[in-house]
């Protein structure tokens, strides 16, 4: 029995923010002058991003009188507190949830009630009752259904939403799955000016992504299901102080080292080649990677022998949506998937992504 990713729905904020308008408000923010700015500047402009989402209006403009989360003077303060932020994801995050399913229910020939298994990804809010029950009551779930949550896993947590998804269809064929991984980073935002906080505010935007997958095509309205062959994963402890999310007392606080591309980059060829001799596939077609930032799909691309063309599904993301966290990487197969036709069946696509740990993931899908 095999299982298949039958849909995809994605859902954003509503406020769309231009890149050069979120460093002019992180200018001001972090009161930066000078060469200071300039080199701000420059990240911003490095970064590959053109635009980013987020629920937080006030990234748009550098003018403190337009604020409406953070403090309307120059110290910020007082600066938001976790529990200002919690309150702000709970609001936030169960409705862009719902929109995300909703999206991916339309290319589905199923109903919400047929439903079997939740499967909620989140590392950036928390709370209890949590948002798979907001999910069950908001799209009217059955109250019975399977639940499971995968909490602070990070960028590569949606494939261990789809690595159980698959499980779960391969051990029940009647399952229904219902994957939803929805992020809100740019509700952590820390005024603090070091290089962890620079790099992670430059890059971060907000987002959500569902999955339906089932044993059975026939329950996809589109004309191609992405079915997976293939799981791999490595953690490289030399990396867990590189890449980090803790809890603070204004926030979640990201760890963001600049080495994180040298690490993958040293381990990333003998992962794929690996993978796909425990999969024995020879060909791979397709390349799907998760765009942590601009430097990292660089480092994948040399190594593994690619041209940025090849990659050209993460590069869109990353230029129109940042790094969402662990969203991103579906919608980076969402946007491969809608580009193929009928003479892909049969053709593979490689999946990448990474995380705290420091963890790699690997994914092979079969275009079905």
């Amino acid at each position: 029995m095999s299982s298949n990713i039958i849909s995809i729905g994605l859902a954003n904020p509503k406020h769309c923010i231009e890149q050069h308008n979120v460093f002019e408000f992180m200018g001001q923010a972090h009161g930066l002058e000078g060469s200071a700015l300039t080199r701000l500047k420059a990240l911003y402009r490095a970064s590959g991003i053109k635009k980013r989402y987020s629920v937080i209006n006030d990234y748009q403009s550098a003018d403190q009188s337009q604020w409406t989360f953070y403090p309307t003077n120059k110290a910020l303060e007082p600066f938001p507190t976790t529990d200002d932020r919690a309150k702000l994801y709970r609001k936030e995050a169960q409705s862009l949830s719902a929109q995300a399913a909703k999206n991916a229910f339309n290319h589905a020939n199923l109903s919400f009630q047929d439903i079997t298994h939740l499967i909620t990804i989140s590392c950036t809010g928390m709370y209890a009752p949590g948002l798979d029950i907001d999910l069950i009551h908001q799209l009217g779930l059955k109250t019975s259904v399977e639940r499971t949550c995968v909490n602070f896993m990070g960028c590569y947590a949606a494939f261990t939403g789809i690595k159980l998804g698959d499980q779960i269809c391969r051990a029940n064929p009647k399952a229904k799955v219902l994957i939803v991984a929805t992020e809100l980073c740019t509700i952590h935002f820390q005024k603090g000016a070091d290089d962890d906080n620079l790099l992670a505010n430059a890059i971060f935007g907000d987002g959500s992504a569902a999955v339906i997958m089932s044993a059975e095509k026939t329950d996809s309205k589109n004309n191609l299901v992405l079915s997976p062959t293939g799981f791999l994963n490595e953690i490289y402890p030399e990396g867990s102080s590189e890449m980090a999310w803790n809890i603070g007392n204004f926030g979640f606080e990201m760890k963001l080292s600049a080495y994180v591309p040298s690490l993958i980059e040293k381990g990333i060829g003998e992962l794929v080649d690996r993978l796909k001799s425990q999969s024995a596939t020879e060909t791979i077609n397709h390349f799907a990677f998760h765009p942590g930032g601009k430097r990292i799909l660089d480092v994948i691309e040399s190594e593994l022998g690619l041209s940025k063309e090849a990659d050209w599904a993460g590069r869109t993301i990353l230029e129109n949506y940042g790094n969402m966290s662990s969203p991103t990487i579906l919608f980076v197969i969402k946007q491969l998937w809608d580009s193929l036709t009928a003479e892909n069946r049969n053709e593979s696509i490689l999946s990448l992504a990474f995380g705290p740990g420091l963890t790699m993931e690997s994914m092979l899908l079969r275009i079905s």
